[in-house]
């Protein structure tokens, strides 16, 4: 089974948006909530910034329309290829490239204020040393005082529940009907997800099925790594106070 990121996010990029309720509505959503935090963090009304985890565009689409300089990376080159169409429809002007976050090197520009890896993309990195090389990659493209913020599941709670399924949702109405859910399959501290897409056409259901391991970041763990990678303050903003549906992390270089 191939549980690589690669794949699942290249296999998936077509269909990502189907995981939403209303993939728009949640582009602006996560915007409103987002993007005043890089504001208020940054004292910038349009800060520079680089979405180092971009996907097919959820934050990065919405923070552009909201008025930030953005730049995108993502190592799946069929998210980026998706994003960049989306882009391109909404006629935002965003530079987009094919990069791993363990090396941001095809990344040109340099002085960000901002280094965003939002969705849980952090936790993708199986092992302490590419942990440490990401956020070494991203704090060498912030510009000084610059920040990290990154979204995570809430860690310190879930290994201690491991929880094996999420629980199902539907959408559409029925003849057209869509259900997402997951099974979490745990090993350790690390766990493979698998991401079921069912659909309803003409009384028949068909089921796309997706495959991706993470680790159970905890926060100490995470803290180590970001004070060896140079930043300095680190803060968790939980969901009751942001509104996201993930706690928040800022850390500031």
């Amino acid at each position: 089974m191939d549980t690589s990121t690669d794949t699942f996010y290249d296999d998936l990029a077509d269909h990502y948006h189907l995981i939403f309720k209303d993939w728009s509505q949640s582009i602006e959503r996560q915007a409103a909530t987002l993007g005043p935090l890089l504001e208020r963090y940054t004292n910038q009304v349009a800060p520079l910034v680089l979405d180092c985890a971009c996907g097919i565009g959820t934050q990065t689409l919405g923070l552009s329309m909201r008025g930030h300089s953005l730049v995108a990376s993502d190592q799946s080159r069929a998210s980026v290829a998706r994003a960049a169409r989306e882009a391109s429809l909404r006629g935002l002007k965003i530079q987009f490239h094919v990069a791993d976050m363990r090396d941001l090197s095809p990344i040109p520009e340099e002085n960000f204020d901002v280094v965003l890896a939002a969705d849980n993309a952090l936790p993708h990195l199986l092992f302490r040393e590419d942990r440490d090389q990401a956020l070494r990659e991203i704090a060498g493209k912030l510009r000084p005082d610059g920040i990290v913020v990154a979204t995570i599941r809430d860690y310190d709670h879930l290994i201690q529940t491991r929880p094996s399924i999420q629980a199902p949702s539907m959408y559409g109405p029925r003849g057209q009907r869509r259900i997402v859910h997951q099974v979490w399959d745990w090993d350790g501290e690390e766990y493979d997800v698998h991401l079921y897409l069912s659909f309803e056409r003409s009384a028949q259901w068909t089921v796309k099925h997706y495959v991706s391991r993470y680790r159970a970041l905890l926060r100490n763990d995470l803290s180590t790594s970001l004070h060896d990678a140079g930043f300095t303050t680190i803060q968790w903003l939980e969901p009751a106070e942001t509104k996201f549906y993930q706690p928040v992390l800022i850390a500031r270089k």
